[in-house]
């Protein structure tokens, strides 16, 4: 082995232990500025001097999302335990209570919530421990064609391929994808609840995407979409780049296939994962710290806006 790959090895292996020792310390994401760490996907999954990869270096991740994604969520220690095992119980009603050494992605539709929360545990008897975490918007009902988010497991599959946005405005001056190449991660069809008229339920595209952000993106942490999963640009991008939801994706790429949905610099780690759990945590009054947009964000939602997805 190199000294350059030792040496690179030794750093993330630091890197690990500081990140580590304080995620316990301080129990929580923090959400004031963070110094960048120059810190690569290769880096984290370097192996030790014995040539392995420990998958608690996956844990390395939250630097990288504090150093990448702007819209972050400072989730309190108990706050990240119990989403922690809301998603344990939701994985273990869809028989895969042994999921472990992936990350996966949990959103909490419930309206007081509105926040997307990234996890990840290295064997099953571990714990969950979260990544990072950020607001988004669900389904809003009381609006023709808006659905309620749907409940579930959802598995992000090449059976319902990838896009990316063209970055172009509808007739209310509105980019529904958010701007260019912004990736659309298709979630294939969904039976969800209807949230006009009488109800009931019927199918449903559900997508996890970026929004305008101009317009739109400022809303995030309140229900405004029509069913899908609205989520900051800086999110999407680092779940893009990293690949955190693209092991089926990255599979088809091993064995030859060349897929143009993906980028050709992305930095994809041995722990991609391929599930987005949506729950509803019921919370009857919302969290500190996940406020909500205030009235200038309102201000700059156009007339018809809400009709985007």
């Amino acid at each position: 082995m190199s000294n350059a790959v030792l040496r690179a090895a030794a750093l993330v292996g630091a890197l690990f232990v500081l990140t580590y020792s304080f995620s316990f310390a301080a129990g929580a994401q923090k959400s004031e500025p963070v110094t960048p760490v120059d810190i690569t996907a290769s880096a984290v999954a370097a192996p030790d001097a014995a040539g392995v990869v420990d998958p608690h270096r996956a844990l390395l991740l939250r630097a990288m999302f504090a150093r990448d994604v702007t819209r972050r969520l400072n989730v309190p220690a108990a706050a990240q335990q119990e989403y922690g095992q809301r998603l344990q119980t939701a994985l273990e009603q869809n028989q895969l209570g042994n999921l472990s050494g992936e990350y996966v992605v949990l959103v909490d539709r419930n309206a007081n919530v509105q926040a997307l929360f990234i996890y990840f545990r290295a064997t099953p008897s571990d714990k969950w421990l979260m990544i990072g975490a950020s607001p988004v918007a669900t389904g809003r009902p009381g609006e023709f064609d808006h659905f309620i988010t749907p409940l579930g497991v959802f598995e992000h599959t090449p059976n319902n391929m990838d896009f990316r946005a063209e970055g172009t405005m509808n007739e209310n001056g509105i980019r529904g994808y958010g701007k260019r190449d912004m990736r659309i991660f298709d979630l294939g069809w969904a039976q969800g609840e209807r949230g006009w008229g009488k109800g009931g339920v019927s199918q449903m595209r559900f997508q996890m995407h970026a929004t305008d952000p101009d317009r739109l993106e400022p809303l995030l942490g309140v229900r405004h979409s029509k069913g899908c999963v609205r989520i900051p640009a800086s999110l999407n991008v680092f779940l893009d780049h990293y690949g955190i939801l693209d092991a089926e994706y990255e599979a088809l790429v091993e064995s030859g296939k060349p897929l143009w949905v993906l980028h050709s610099d992305r930095q994809v780690t041995p722990w991609a994962g391929r599930y987005i759990v949506v729950v509803d945590s019921e919370r009857k009054a919302r969290p500190v710290w996940s406020p909500a947009p205030d009235s200038k964000a309102r201000a700059k939602v156009p007339a018809a806006g809400d009709t985007a997805d």
